[in-house]
């Protein structure tokens, strides 16, 4: 009787093992299911990768006065062709603005002087107001026809709390906006083309 006894405890603790074994299998795996969606949210997916990606831009059909808006990380980024008025209006906003000679302001090291530009006819800059992250409207018109006053020199114009930028982006004294737009890193491929988001110094 005994020797029965035995067996039948013998085979609890066989079920027993058995079931613990079958559970720790079970939690095991479920950790490692969730593990991976766990681990996989620290690699950027192909689209993010594609987002911050370089944005090669054809630039030969903007005409003189004219701007494109295109998106590189998520922000639309303006390429301005300004006319030679406007080119030369610039100087005559220094005295009106905030960070004239952008020194506070976002942009690589060489974006230099009043046309914040690697060639003076085209402006890159981000769209994208430095106060709350409004997008300015266009007021690229001079004088009393762009609705700005007869002393507008041309620029931009956040809706939404009322900054007044030059053809630079440069921001004018006195408004919310803090900082000029910011120009990110490019470089030209061509006469026609701009790769934004690289530069030759591979930033």
């Amino acid at each position: 009787m005994s020797d029965e006894k035995n067996a039948e405890a013998g085979c609890t603790d066989c079920s027993r093992r058995s079931l613990i074994a079958a559970t720790a299998v079970v939690g095991g795996a479920a950790g490692v299911g969730a593990a991976v969606p766990f681990a996989m949210s620290f690699t950027p997916s192909e689209r993010a990768k594609a987002a911050g990606a370089p944005v090669e831009v054809d630039i030969s059909d903007i005409k003189p006065g004219e701007k494109k808006v295109v998106e590189w990380r998520g922000k639309p980024v303006w390429i301005l062709r300004r006319t030679p008025e406007m080119i030369a209006s610039l100087k005559a906003t220094d005295p009106l603005l905030a960070d004239p000679e952008s020194k506070r302001s976002e942009q690589p090291a060489y974006i230099k002087g009043e046309a914040r530009s690697i060639k003076p006819e085209f402006l890159v800059c981000i769209g994208v107001c430095t106060h709350l992250g409004c997008s300015p409207s266009d007021k690229l018109v001079a004088g009393a026809d762009s609705g700005m006053g007869p002393e507008w020199h041309g620029g931009f114009l956040c809706p939404c709390h009322g900054s007044q930028f030059d053809l630079s982006a440069r921001v004018l004294k006195s408004m919310p906006a803090p900082d000029n737009l910011p120009v990110p890193p490019h470089r030209y491929l061509s006469d026609t083309r701009i790769l934004i988001g690289e530069d030759s110094q591979g930033a």
